[in-house]
């Protein structure tokens, strides 16, 4: 199996620095980034590594349910998946992620709501990058379109 790499160039001290994430193996970017911006409720201009778990954890997320999908003998025509991840106060000291809140609305044919959902679940719990995230509460709303 493949391993992908990004790579972070920062300068300066945490209030004062800012860096670049570079998407480095499909080089289809580089986006700024700072922990002023990354700690406001506005970020205009720069991404975090919050929000970058969360563009990882929705694509994750979306390929593994289109094929839990799949598996219960439906066929996905199309899913809407996004992920909130929550920056805050870690009760021993500093930040963590204290939450991460899926939400998908899927346009499926052959599954009956009750079917979505069990495929929902099971992608919740099977997507690689949901494992990764296992120390974190993982939240899921699902509904069909």
């Amino acid at each position: 199996m493949p391993t992908r790499t990004a790579r972070t160039a920062w300068n300066g001290t945490l209030q004062d620095g800012s860096g670049q994430v570079e998407l480095t193996s499909s080089g289809v970017g580089t986006y700024e980034v700072s922990f002023p911006k990354r700690a406001a409720d506005e970020s205009p201009g720069t991404t975090s590594p919050e929000e970058l778990i969360a563009a990882a954890h929705t694509a994750c997320y979306a390929m593994s349910l289109s094929n839990e999908i799949a598996q219960l003998g439906g066929t996905p025509q199309a899913l809407d998946v996004t992920a909130a991840v929550t920056l805050g106060a870690d009760p021993n000291g500093g930040f963590a992620i204290t939450g991460i809140k899926l939400t998908v609305e899927g346009e499926v044919e052959g599954l009956d709501a009750a079917g979505f959902d069990k495929a929902a679940q099971a992608a919740k719990v099977g997507c690689p990058v949901s494992k990764a995230l296992s120390g974190t509460t993982i939240t899921l709303e699902a509904s069909l379109a």
